[in-house]
């Protein structure tokens, strides 16, 4: 600071050296120049006999500090001031971590900071709704094909004739030889066909008939779930269709080992973190698995049948805007499953054994799909509905009608 006088000075004393020291430019100039902060007195002797007593405070330069916060945390209501060596932090911050960093940034400025920032409320954060359709394409295709012969009791020789796999007519004799078609006892059996798709033929001249299974069977499509999870941004969320499986685990050693019991999950499951981006753009980070228990490959400790678990999962991140789908498939299961039955012996001739012989071929074939569809919804900001009034059991009356005459139109009785 630089302070001039109309007469000449002729001499200057300082309070307090370790804050101010001056110098004399001219003869009637001063300059101050504060070496530290805090306060001291500037005495001033002039030639006509008179002087001047200034009080001089000096303070941290914030300067530099308040335009690293403007550049760096642009938006932040945050303001530095300074007060005798300490720097004073105030205002409103967005998050405690930019209070914090503003912190860190008054740090070189002064040992004393005085951080009275205050950080704001969190507002309200918009949400994911993620809509999820667990489908199963199952192209299953089962063939069957196999012969049972049987003979009436009335035939000179009775029995039946099959390869088991496949259930073959029951036979049920109902008593007499005799019946009214001439005592053939074709008309007193009973036969029981529990497969109505089978081919029936029966010639009652040879007392003499067959079931021929000839089948196949498809599957087409399956929906194993369809679960709705709303999570808020960032924030992981979880889903699960099925159930546990208990297994016993040894531990410890031979003649001091203990068994624990642990469960392991399966079934239709769902793990997903939804982060709302600008421009509505969800990055979605998405872990879908389908389990179930296989007894195919099932081990047996102790006397306890242990189950495999058949699992098919995957894991993906994608980014979609708000209303976007997009499915997962590929998750394919194919297995093929032959059976074959015959009779010893009379099964192994050609063209007559294939009367004895069946067979069952089960080919599955399936393919998991999964399609996931993300919103973003705020159901803070949706507008609360109305409460409903009840309604009167009865109208109230109408004043128009009921409340216009007078006491002496009305008789006043």
């Amino acid at each position: 600071m630089v302070i001039r006088t109309d007469p000449r000075l002729q001499r200057v004393l300082v309070g307090n050296p370790a804050v101010v020291t001056t110098a004399t430019t001219a003869p009637n100039e001063v300059v101050v120049t504060a070496t530290a902060a805090g306060s001291s007195s500037v005495v001033l002797w002039q030639e006509n006999n008179q002087s001047r007593i200034i009080e001089v405070f000096a303070d941290v330069d914030v300067s530099l500090l308040r335009e690293a916060i403007t550049r760096g945390l642009p938006g932040e209501a945050v303001e530095a001031e300074s007060e005798e060596g300490r720097v004073v932090l105030t205002g409103v911050a967005s998050s405690t971590a930019v209070a914090d960093q503003i912190g860190k940034m008054a740090a070189p400025f002064s040992k004393e900071i005085v951080n009275s920032i205050q950080v704001a409320q969190p507002h309200r954060q918009k949400q994911v709704l993620l809509k999820v359709r667990f489908a199963q394409v199952d192209r299953r295709k089962l063939t069957a094909f196999g012969i049972n012969l049987f003979s009436t009791p009335g035939a000179p020789i009775f029995g039946s004739a099959g390869t088991q796999q496949f259930t073959p007519p029951q036979l049920v004799n109902n008593g007499g030889s005799g019946g009214s078609s001439g005592g053939t006892g074709a008309n007193n059996s009973t036969i029981g066909l529990s497969d109505l798709l089978n081919l029936f033929v029966f010639r009652r001249d040879l007392n003499l008939g067959a079931t021929i299974r000839d089948l196949q069977q498809r599957n087409v499509l399956e929906i194993l779930a369809e679960p709705d999870l709303l999570a808020a941004n960032g924030e992981p969320a979880s889903f699960l269709a099925g159930g546990e499986l208990p297994y016993p685990v040894l531990t410890g050693t031979a003649g001091q080992a203990t068994v624990t019991v642990q469960f392991k999950p399966f079934g239709v499951k769902l793990e997903f973190t939804g982060t709302i981006e600008s421009d509505n753009i969800i990055r979605l980070k998405v872990r879908p698995e389908v389990s179930s228990l296989d007894f195919s490959n099932s081990v047996t400790i102790s006397g306890f049948v242990l189950p495999a678990i058949a699992t098919r999962h995957a894991e993906t991140v994608v980014e979609l805007r708000d209303g976007q789908s997009f499915g997962i498939a590929g998750l394919l299961d194919q297995r093929t499953t032959a059976q074959f039955s015959k009779v010893p012996g009379i099964g192994d001739i050609p063209i007559l054994g294939k009367l004895f012989q069946s067979r069952s071929v089960d080919k599955t074939n399936s393919e998991l799909v999964v399609i996931v569809t993300p919103t973003i919804v705020d159901p803070a900001a949706a507008p609360t509905p109305a409460p409903e009034v009840p309604k009167m059991p009865i109208a109230p009356l109408d004043q128009k009608q009921f409340d216009t005459k007078t006491p002496h139109e009305s008789g006043n009785k």
